[in-house]
């Protein structure tokens, strides 16, 4: 879910874990989860904001449409607007073994921070199909 503030600002959540941790330009992305076919999308938007950023999604969401990522994934984008303090997020964590081959699990966030960018600085932080939905917002 894309959210944007009354300036025009909009959301973007960094990945948590080892992988994306020196990854910045095209890392980024809208909080967002995977669903299954037959789910409903915006009920999976809504759940997956929740998750990862630890505030109510906006109650109001226009579709944005999908757009497919270089690895396949195809992402849905439903637009919000409001404001949250970005410092404050809790994202839900996962497991993963680390280091690699070690035997050893640890526990990362699924995302490690939010920022609020600009359109044009959001276009270079998103992951390059993703900044597709800038396109489209009304």
């Amino acid at each position: 879910m894309l959210l944007r503030r009354a300036d025009g600002d909009v959301l973007l959540v960094h990945p948590g874990g080892p992988f994306w941790a020196r990854k910045d330009a095209g890392a980024w992305s809208i909080p967002k989860g995977e669903y299954d076919e037959g789910d409903d999308a915006r009920e999976c938007a809504v759940r997956e904001f929740q998750e990862e950023l630890g505030a109510a999604a906006p109650s109001e969401l226009v579709d944005l449409g999908t757009v497919r990522q270089k690895n396949g994934k195809e992402v849905r984008a439903f637009l919000g607007s409001g404001d949250l303090d970005a410092a404050q997020i809790t994202s839900n964590t996962f497991t993963m073994e680390w280091p690699p081959r070690s035997g050893r699990t640890q526990e990362f966030p699924e995302v490690d921070r939010a920022e609020w960018f600009d359109v044009a600085a959001a276009r270079e932080k998103l992951n390059p199909a993703q900044a597709a939905f800038l396109d489209r917002l009304p």
